[in-house]
């Protein structure tokens, strides 16, 4: 696997040139056009066709075969304590970004959180806080210039990092190096444990594979998906009837 440098400089070369684009694009728009609100939300649905076809096949070929191999070979227990693990990592990023949005109270939560199922918890591989009643509010800078209301753009399908927007896509640095393990000095184990950290991410989307298999369209079905999570993710839960 590269080092964490030289990843960091592609993905930010890779964000930047997805944003111009993304920027032209927006500029370039008509809005007198006779296109849907759909059609707006969605004007690279050609290229983003292409790019969803491609993650596809990386998943198919690699990453859908190592989650099932994942889920075989661990014990459920294994496998929870591995996603507590990465859970708790993103906290400090999940509070910062509640203070951010005005949410002091779930902000000292979130730090309290991470207090706790550091110390307790063994370094997090158990959710003591979560099982002592305390809830959980995961926030992202995407979900913050949402809330600060930084407009949304184009939806865009990343390569490799799959669905996305605008503002999500120019987000993501800042998740990036607000993450803990970012800055864990041993590059060996960091890129491994940042290898882990995918296979675990995928193998909990497994349950969504039989859906995907059954749609007609799997590109609608993902970028719509997406959509209303996002929006149930930025208004906590509670997102606007007309939304």
């Amino acid at each position: 696997m590269q080092s964490e440098v030289r990843f960091s400089h592609s993905l930010t070369l890779l964000l930047l040139l997805v944003v111009a684009a993304s920027l032209t694009g927006c500029a370039s728009h008509d809005p007198q056009d006779e296109n849907s609100t759909l059609v707006e939300y969605d004007p690279f649905e050609p290229f983003n066709r292409k790019v969803h076809a491609f993650n596809m096949a990386i998943d198919r070929g690699a990453l859908r075969p190592l989650a099932s191999g994942y889920r075989k070979v661990l014990p459920t227990a294994v496998r929870r304590s591995v996603t507590h693990f990465f859970s708790n990592l993103t906290t400090p990023r999940s509070a910062l970004n509640n203070f951010l949005q005005g949410k002091p109270g779930r902000g000292f939560n979130e730090l309290g959180r991470f207090l706790f199922n550091s110390t307790l918890g063994v370094a997090g591989l158990f959710d003591i806080a979560g099982a002592s009643g305390m809830e959980r509010y995961d926030e992202n800078f995407a979900e913050t210039l949402s809330v600060w209301g930084v407009p949304d753009g184009p939806y865009i399908v990343l390569p490799f990092l799959g669905p996305s927007t605008v503002s999500d896509t120019a987000a993501i640095p800042v998740d990036y190096y607000t993450d803990v393990w970012t800055h864990y000095d041993n590059t060996s184990v960091r890129d491994k444990v940042w290898a882990l950290r995918l296979i675990d991410l995928r193998y909990r989307l497994l349950g969504a594979d039989a859906m995907l298999e059954e749609s007609q369209d799997p590109y609608v079905t993902v970028r719509e998906a997406f959509r209303q999570n996002r929006m149930f993710r930025i208004y906590d839960g509670s997102p606007p009837t007309d939304e």
